[in-house]
């Protein structure tokens, strides 16, 4: 029998791959129902995967992606869309950047086809049951215990991370694992916001179309383009998010975020826009004309970084005073705090050593007939899809593994 720790996107199709190939499955859910992160993925919408294949794929992933490459071969984004749409009868649609949804928009059709799955190939799952420990027998088998024990003869652990702990993930996988003897990676968060020394005042506010940096000094670490957004404490968006990805194990007060508002143009082409802007409002306030640039907010931060008095009327702007405007505007620099809190992260990086887990199998190379899947392995990716791919991938690769009529290797 195969036992499989946690009932998220990872575990069922660990499950099902592995009830398909004959195996009695038996899945433990500490939860009252299976599937809660899968629920709210993709802003309730369900990204269940995305179209990219190999480089572009792999270009996604931020851990270890040549970890992923045999797993990602086995069960590719065109495996999982046709379980998806022709096992389970959902249409799918693809989106912009590849993104793959339901038709219906709703992420419950994704876990209706998961949780239907596992009724159909007749897998036990024990809801409410959170696992305390797990022991070997003197048969090598394992005795999972909760509030009852019960003995499989394989065990894979796919309980995710520590982000959304109210989904379930709380770290046990990595207890489990460890005391098999297995090396943690220490887990932080990855897609979150930043926290930065940005005014509160922009708080909400929402740009487009402008490049943001991670950088050491005058060194750019990092570079996206695209959407970000002003919060309480700092930044998020899509730029942000994939820049802490990238970040995340630096010190991340040496560190610091800079926007170019105005990616478009170079200095010389804004400066003259400015002039433009200066000639036609001589005697208009320097953060009154900046309103014709940029939301009024931010026209009042970036004057004051700039160190130009906001009521300054333009026609007593000096040569150097418009060229420190310029550079703001390009270079608008905020130092980093830290990361937001990991719990409110999409995803978390860290987890069980990839080099202590073999790729083709995702059976641990310390212990025979213990595998892992997920997000519980130290392998994540950008938003887009990719996470939910790894997880499926993954999964499918630790069932049939796990499957005496299993022949992946």
């Amino acid at each position: 029998m195969v036992g499989i720790i946690g009932g998220g996107a990872a575990g069922i199709m660990a499950a099902i791959t592995a009830a398909k190939m004959g195996e009695k499955v038996v899945i433990f859910e500490k939860n009252e129902k299976t599937c809660k992160k899968v629920y709210i993925t993709g802003k309730g919408r369900c990204n269940l995967t995305n179209v990219a294949e190999g480089e572009r794929f792999f270009a996604n992933v931020i851990s270890n992606p040549r970890f992923m490459m045999s797993s990602n071969n086995a069960f590719s984004c065109v495996d999982v869309m046709n379980f998806f749409r022709d096992e389970c009868n959902v249409p799918l649609k693809v989106e912009h950047g590849g993104r793959v949804f339901p038709v219906s928009d709703k992420s419950a059709d994704i876990t209706d086809a998961l949780r239907g799955a596992l009724a159909k190939y007749k897998v036990k799952v024990y809801l409410n049951f959170p696992v305390e420990k797990i022991e070997r027998d003197e048969k090598g088998r394992f005795d999972v215990i909760g509030p009852n024990k019960v003995t499989v003869d394989k065990l894979i652990i796919a309980t995710g991370g520590i982000t959304y702990p109210l989904t379930g993930s709380t770290g046990d996988g990595y207890k489990f694992a460890k005391d098999f003897g297995h090396s943690i990676i220490n887990p932080v968060a990855g897609l979150i916001g930043i926290k930065c020394n940005s005014p509160s005042d922009l708080a909400g506010l929402s740009l487009k179309n402008v490049k943001v940096s991670a950088c050491l000094g005058e060194k750019k670490l990092f570079e996206e383009f695209g959407e970000m957004l002003f919060t309480h404490t700092g930044v998020s968006g899509p730029c942000v998010l994939t820049l802490s990805s990238k970040i995340n194990r630096k010190n991340l007060p040496e560190l610091s975020i800079k926007i170019d508002l105005k990616p478009a143009l170079e200095e010389s082409v804004l400066d003259a826009r400015l002039l433009r802007e200066f000639s036609t409002n001589p005697n208009k306030s320097i953060v009154n004309v900046m309103f014709a640039l940029m939301p009024k907010s931010l026209a009042s931060v970036v004057v004051e970084k700039a160190e130009i008095p906001l009521e300054k009327a333009v026609n007593s702007i000096t040569k150097t005073e418009r060229q420190r405007l310029v550079k703001t505007m390009k270079n608008l620099t905020f130092s980093i705090k830290g990361l937001e809190d990991i719990k409110g992260a999409i995803i978390t990086a860290g987890g069980v050593s990839v080099k202590e887990v073999n790729p083709k199998t995702m059976e641990s190379r310390i212990i025979k007939n213990l595998y892992f899947a997920g997000e519980v392995l130290d392998v994540d990716a950008l938003t887009g899809g990719f996470n939910l791919q790894i997880a499926f991938s993954t999964g499918y690769v630790a069932g049939l593994s796990a499957s005496e009529g299993g022949n992946y290797v």
